[in-house]
């Protein structure tokens, strides 16, 4: 089972046929893999070569074909089917890059016709109301939805993560959350996941033995270990077991952790509730022990009934005993 993630860059609107049309041509179909979308934060590139001229021409490049495939399926039929196999929609960039704080003076996308790059939030921010319009508009066709899942938190400002913990379903990396104790305990509270790379890190921005995925894992934080550029950095032809194999040797990682870190990994992604079903049991859904079928997870039901006291008595305490805690995770 598998994620892959392949671009549109917003140039035009066509990408999106043209990226269907290779998908359907060369059945390149498996129901062991889905498709993120990543969106790479170019603006600024495309501005200085003439081919936008503000950053609603993004925005539209991006977002009108998904309304219209929605609309009228018969529009773009490839689409429509490849659209079947999408579950996600991520932002890429390097987030070490220098940005302008956003403001409440900020220009609204159309009149966002300067040479500079709007800041990740800004981004994050039109990407996440555009799905939003968008899903509910698919999911009233009874279609399948596209969650908001980009990179946030490998390097660069800590509002990154503030962003995305307003907007995003789970994030990628997020390993800045180490320098924000509030912002990790809110990512707690809410249970939003983090596919995080140790070894992708490693080679681009932290130490393997600093990068806080143990520390996170400890706390209770819905942590997964997933690959990024596996062509580039790992040296086997399995990268996920690599990453696994040696967070288990580095950091004694037990089997029920590592069992309880792929169920996880199960819960974060964009796979069907069928096919959740089957990989972690028919009850997954619920809190705590209660969704927890030992023959599929291997996680022993105290592990889960930790987990779930913990995070409850945190809640009841934020709330002040009030919290009124659904007993369902999102399916």
């Amino acid at each position: 089972m598998a994620e892959y993630r392949i671009s549109i860059y917003g140039r035009k609107q066509s990408e999106w046929d043209q990226l269907a049309s290779w998908i359907v041509n060369n059945d390149l179909y498996s129901e062991n893999v889905v498709w993120l979308i990543q969106i790479p934060r170019l603006y600024n590139v495309y501005k200085e070569m003439g081919i936008v001229t503000s950053f609603q021409n993004i925005l539209d490049n991006i977002f009108i074909p998904l309304f219209e495939v929605t609309v009228d399926p018969d529009s773009h039929r490839q689409l429509h089917v490849f659209l079947k196999q999408v579950v996600g929609l991520d932002l890429v960039d390097d987030e070490s890059k220098p940005e302008r704080r956003p403001t409440k003076h900020m220009p609204t996308p159309d009149q966002w016709t300067n040479v500079f790059n709007p800041a990740f939030s800004y981004y994050a921010y039109y990407c996440y109301a555009n799905l939003y319009t968008l899903n509910k508009l698919r999911e009233s066709k009874g279609m399948t939805t596209i969650k908001f899942r980009p990179h946030s938190g490998e390097a660069g400002d800590i509002d990154h993560l503030a962003a995305t913990f307003l907007t995003a379903h789970n994030i990628a990396h997020g390993i800045n959350l180490r320098k924000s104790p509030v912002l990790q305990y809110l990512y707690y509270l809410a249970q939003i996941g983090l596919a995080m790379s140790p070894l992708s890190n490693n080679s681009l921005f932290l130490d393997y033995h600093r990068n806080p995925f143990p520390m996170f894992f400890l706390r209770g934080l819905n942590v997964s270990l997933s690959t990024d550029d596996p062509l580039q950095i790992h040296l086997t032809k399995e990268p996920l077991v690599e990453e696994y194999s040696i967070a288990a040797s580095v950091w004694k990682l037990s089997a029920c952790d590592l069992c309880e870190i792929a169920r996880n990994s199960v819960y974060q992604s964009g796979f069907s509730h069928a096919l959740k079903s089957h990989w972690i049991g028919k009850e997954y859904y619920k809190r705590g022990p209660n969704g927890n079928e030992i023959q599929r997870t291997n996680v022993p039901h105290i592990r889960l009934e930790f987990r779930d006291r913990i995070w409850r008595e945190e809640m009841q305490l934020v709330y002040l005993g009030k919290a009124i805690i659904p007993e369902e995770v999102e399916k």
